[in-house]
This record gives C-alpha cells, structure tokens and sequence, in this order.
C-alpha cells in the first residue's frame, strides 16, 4: 500500500472561494490542511470532512511565524501551497498606513515567508512523487488596472504576481509556482440588483459563474507538469470591455 498522499495548504478557507476548493480538494481524496482567523460555519464542515484546520493571523509577522511553526509539528510534507488568503480593507483617513501594513502582511508577507520556510516540505514530497510540488498565489483581475478607490489593495495583490514571477524562477524545476486572477466570482448576500446589474455588464461573459471555475484553475495548476511562473486570468472577459 503507498503513501498517504501530502496534504495541501490552503489559507483563508473559512468561506467562500477558499471553502469551496477545499471541499472539493477534500471531495477528490486529497488531504487539506485549512487555515483561518476566525472561526466560522465553514471550518466545521471542514473539519467533519477530515481537514486539518489551523487558526493563524496572517496580518502580523509574529502570526505568521508561529502558524509555521505549528504547520511543520503537524506534517514534514506538502503536496501544494494555495495562498487564498485575503483582507479587502479601504483605505481612511488616519488609517491609511495601518491599511496597507495589513493588505502587505497578508498578501504579500505571509505567501513570502510561507513559501520560503516550507520549501523543504514541498521538496521533499516532489522528490518522494518525483514530480514538482506547487505553489498558486490568488490574486485579482483588479491589479491589472489598479484601482482609484483600494490603491493599497491593488498594490499588495500585483506584488503577490510579481512573487509568482520570482518564486517561478527561483524554485524551478523542483516547486511550479503560479497564481489566478479572478473577477467577479460570487456576489455577496447584500449585494443588491442595481450592483448585480452593473457589475455583470463589466465582462464580457456576463454571468457570475460561482466558485467552481476557480476549483478548475488550481485543479489546472496542480495537474500540469509544464507550466510555472504564469498568472490565470478568470475574469469573464473583462480585459475586452
């Protein structure tokens, strides 16, 4: 009998886009380990799934270095790293600087230090599989244009691209490094018709496809030998508006 397989990581899996790829991780056989910073309904599912689930604060250094701390007393493997985790924080007055130190920390920062610190256990799974292991960075569509309004926001996320770029080149061939920019996957609950309405019309698609497509894209990822060092864009055709 082989291995039981390494576990994949996947910050930020307490809702939405992170919870669902993990569930379908979970649904393919895959062993996960899930990280939040709250708990929620989500990480109790789970949980009964048969996730390992691991509170870390992803916007302080200190909580990053314990999370990978407590990560390598739970397993000395990794299949893959997903850095899904995300803060969508305006910037204020007053608060400006405090805003981007965490959008920094969280998207930036923490994937940095994750990704330096654990690439001896992606190594060591790749060299057990002989095949590479994978890291995937989720960033945003939104960095392609910035934003007027979350300068901060999109300045974080295109550095998250640029460390797909380096990271690419510096783990290559043991580690494949890419990202997905998504764009209007899921709405929100209080998202009313009028901003449905508009938000629709910026694609070319004109749909809200759900979280699946982006289950697709990692699942893309994580099955080709051949590709690193490339940002998916998910973006419904936005870019041809």
């Amino acid at each position: 009998m082989g291995q039981t397989p390494a576990p994949i990581l996947i910050t930020g899996a307490s809702q939405r886009i992170g919870l669902h790829c993990a569930k379908r991780l979970l649904q393919d056989g895959q062993p996960v380990i899930a990280t939040y910073r709250q708990e929620k309904p989500g990480i109790a599912e789970l949980r009964e799934l048969g996730a390992t689930c691991l509170h870390a604060e992803l916007g302080d250094e200190a909580g990053i270095l314990a999370f990978i701390d407590e990560l390598k007393s739970r397993t000395d493997r990794l299949r893959a790293i997903i850095h899904n985790a995300s803060a969508w924080i305006a910037e204020t007055p007053g608060g400006d600087a405090q805003a981007f130190e965490t959008l920094f920390r969280v998207h930036m920062l923490a994937p940095y230090l994750i990704n330096l610190r654990c690439e001896a256990l992606l190594e060591r799974d790749a060299a057990e599989r002989g095949a590479p292991a994978d890291i995937i960075h989720l960033s945003d569509d939104v960095a392609r244009k910035g934003s007027a309004n979350r300068i901060a926001y999109c300045a974080s996320k295109a550095g998250l691209d640029n460390l797909t770029l380096s990271f690419a080149a510096s783990l290559a061939p043991r580690i494949k490094v890419n990202g997905i920019a998504p764009a209007l996957i899921l709405f929100n609950e209080g998202d009313d018709d009028a901003y449905r309405a508009r938000t629709l019309a910026k694609s070319a698609m004109g749909i809200e496809p759900g979280p699946d497509v982006i289950y697709q894209s990692v699942r893309y990822l994580l099955d080709s030998p051949y590709v690193t060092g490339t940002t998916l864009t998910v973006n419904g055709g936005r870019h041809l508006k």
